[in-house]
């Protein structure tokens, strides 16, 4: 189960990706015959919080520890903070990968934290052309976020 939320949470960086290229690159939309306005940096958004959501279930998982319905994701959040974060093990070892602190996991926390929120603001709340420096944001914390917690996964 680890290797497939590893593989989910790369698959969804992978679509974030490629909706911001989709979104930019006036080529593409005219090889998928799509209007030159058009964005999908709301999805670029959503894609980046659910690869962060999927690597923190892989590494959960990891642990032994499941989360589920109902409200999964506050859960999977609260399980990454109390096992991982506040217990030190994640500190630990982004040390022992980078030995240095220049990633700690309370950083990686607010990271998951603060993308859930853009996935309901940003998603729900405005257009999709405003989103796009949120988006460039996200996709940045998710490619962060799901490496070292890749990373860690392989040193455990």
């Amino acid at each position: 189960m680890v290797e497939i939320f590893i593989d989910r949470a790369n698959n969804e960086l992978l679509a974030a990706e490629s909706l911001k290229k989709l979104s930019e690159e006036a080529v593409l939309k005219k090889q998928f015959q799509l209007p030159t306005k058009i964005t999908f940096y709301s999805s670029v958004i959503s894609h980046s919080y659910y690869a962060i959501f999927y690597a923190a279930k892989a590494i959960l998982m990891k642990k032994g520890i499941k989360t589920s319905a109902p409200e999964i994701h506050k859960k999977t959040i609260e399980e990454f903070e109390k096992n991982l974060v506040k217990t030190g093990i994640l500190d630990v070892k982004l040390l022992e990968i980078y030995k240095t602190m220049a990633v700690r996991a309370d950083g990686l926390l607010e990271i998951f934290k603060d993308e859930r929120w853009k996935r309901g603001n940003f998603t729900y709340n405005t257009i999709p052309q405003a989103n796009r420096e949120p988006s460039e944001d996200s996709l940045s914390n998710a490619k962060l976020f799901v490496s070292n917690i890749s990373r860690v996964i392989d040193g455990m």
